[in-house]
């Protein structure tokens, strides 16, 4: 039986990630292209529309090319696409296709005084019943509401109708299908402060509210649809059917197999973004996490609480960079473990604030308990340390929220390859955590969804089966100090704020 490959696309914001997955879901080749971001003024952050879809083509191109170098491979196996993507970085095209703006990254800090005007008004309440957000420029809509109020071209555009916005998977899309496709799925639309997470549509309440009622929108469907074909500008000998898009944390959640209700994921990088699925139930918050929609498929539809935690893996490089206490990252696994505990240290790493569950953004960070006993071993213990207790204070919350236990923890990330984080999360959480081995996993959930909609895989059950290259971390029969230690955590926490 010939084998059959999946295309998937990992579209990013520091560059695109293209890998090809069998149907075991091992990968076969893949390859990055680097993607520029612009500031063009202090908080702006922007990204070229057509660097972007460039960024793309050059990826599969390579991509393929590692591909073909085995002889025995043929293009024509690649039967289908996925696609993750950067969530909430947006754009606005005309009719013919043409970029109104350079897409605004989801990074961009333009639109603090739009927030700060919605706070408190009605309006912040029906936002987050209608959308399960809160008002913060992370989400598309207040930058939208930016780039009408302040450039008149794109106001002309909207209300004269000739304005199409997309996130960045729309805009992919049409470029790829030749502009015959103007789609999206349910989670990047569910980030823009603009679509009903419960009636599964634009929201005409809040688009009027913000003068966006002309905008012309893509249509929302499921993250497993048949979105299109594309021969991607002549990489293929012939059209390859794109059938999944979804924002990459989103995607990750599913190719870690987040795929029942208590099942969570914790992507541990620069920050942290933690998803726990909470099924067919939308929860709203009052803890301080946002609902979401996690990944749908024709037939189902997930929801999820996350918690956004601003400062994870930037903490180490601070000291790393900042303090020079240790010249390679990889050095403090045992620079923690040389010490017994932290003697009482705690970092709390607030340098641009403290998110889920605590939203202090103008909070700062600081180490406390130091005394002569220190050295900076214990630094380094303590800041390795903030990074589950953070993680801890997230999930708390949204077993509080939901009522929902945590079943199990899925990480990916460059931090889960420090096995001290690793099991002193687990000893904390008092569950098993769960890496599936693979650094992809964003690329992996788009490949996976992509393959249940053209039948490469059964079902959800059979992906269970697959990534057998697990590493598991099981909490410790006494984890008492750790206990007691996170009761500390949470006093210095109390202290800063």
């Amino acid at each position: 039986m010939t084998e059959s490959y999946i295309l998937a696309i990992d579209q990013g914001t520091s560059g695109t990630k293209t890998v090809i997955f069998d149907s075991k879901g091992q990968i076969i080749s893949k390859a990055t292209e680097e993607l520029k971001s612009y500031f063009p003024q202090a908080g702006f952050v922007e990204q070229d529309p057509i660097e972007i879809y460039k960024s793309v083509l050059d990826s599969v191109r390579l991509c393929l090319r590692k591909f073909s170098e085995d002889p025995s491979r043929n293009l024509e196996n690649i039967t289908t696409c996925g696609i993750s993507n950067q969530r909430e970085t947006f754009l606005l095209w005309d009719k013919e296709g043409s970029a109104l703006c350079k897409a605004i990254v989801w990074q961009c800090k333009r639109s603090v005084e739009i927030c700060d005007r919605l706070k408190g008004s009605d309006l912040e309440n029906e936002v987050k019943k209608r959308t399960g957000l809160i008002i913060d420029p992370y989400f598309s809509g207040t930058k939208l509401i930016w780039l009408h109020e302040n450039d008149e071209r794109i106001r002309g555009a909207i209300t004269k109708g000739n304005a199409y916005f997309g996130t960045i998977d729309s805009w992919l899309l049409f470029k790829l299908t030749g502009g015959r496709r103007y789609l999206t799925d349910y989670t990047n639309a569910c980030r823009t402060l603009l679509f009903n997470i419960d009636d599964l549509r634009w929201d005409d309440c809040l688009l009027d509210s913000f003068k966006l009622k002309n905008l012309n929108l893509p249509e929302p469907k499921p993250s497993s649809f048949l979105y299109g074909e594309s021969d991607f500008e002549g990489l293929f000998p012939d059209k390859v059917t794109i059938s999944a898009m979804i924002g990459d944390s989103h995607a990750a959640a599913f190719g870690q197999g987040c795929s029942c209700s208590g099942m969570a994921k914790a992507t541990m990088g620069t920050g942290s973004s933690i998803l726990l699925n909470t099924g067919p139930t939308r929860i709203e918050s009052e803890k301080g996490m946002v609902a979401t929609i996690c990944w749908s498929t024709s037939d189902r539809v997930d929801y999820a609480l996350e918690g956004i935690i601003v400062t994870c893996g930037a903490t180490v490089n601070w000291l790393r960079d900042r303090l020079g206490l240790f010249a390679d990252s990889r050095e403090t696994e045992q620079m923690a473990l040389s010490v017994q505990n932290s003697n009482g240290v705690y970092l709390v790493p607030a340098f641009s604030g403290l998110g889920a569950p605590h939203w202090k953004m103008d909070a700062r960070a600081a180490i406390l308990g130091l005394t002569f006993g220190c050295d900076k071993n214990h630094v380094v213990r303590a800041a390795l340390e903030s990074i589950p207790y953070q993680i801890k204070d997230v999930i708390i919350a949204m077993e509080q929220d939901s009522g929902i236990k945590l079943a199990e923890l899925r990480v990916d990330g460059g931090i889960t390859a420090n096995r001290f984080v690793m099991q002193f999360l687990a000893d904390l959480l008092k569950t098993n955590v769960v890496n599936i081995g693979i650094e992809e996993a964003s690329a992996l959930g788009a490949a996976y969804l992509a393959g249940l909609g053209q039948g490469i895989f059964d079902d959800i059950d059979q992906l269970k089966s697959l990534n057998v290259g697990k590493k598991q971390f099981s909490p410790n029969p006494d984890t008492e100090q750790v206990h007691t230690s996170y009761e500390g955590w949470k006093k210095a926490v109390q202290k800063l704020l």
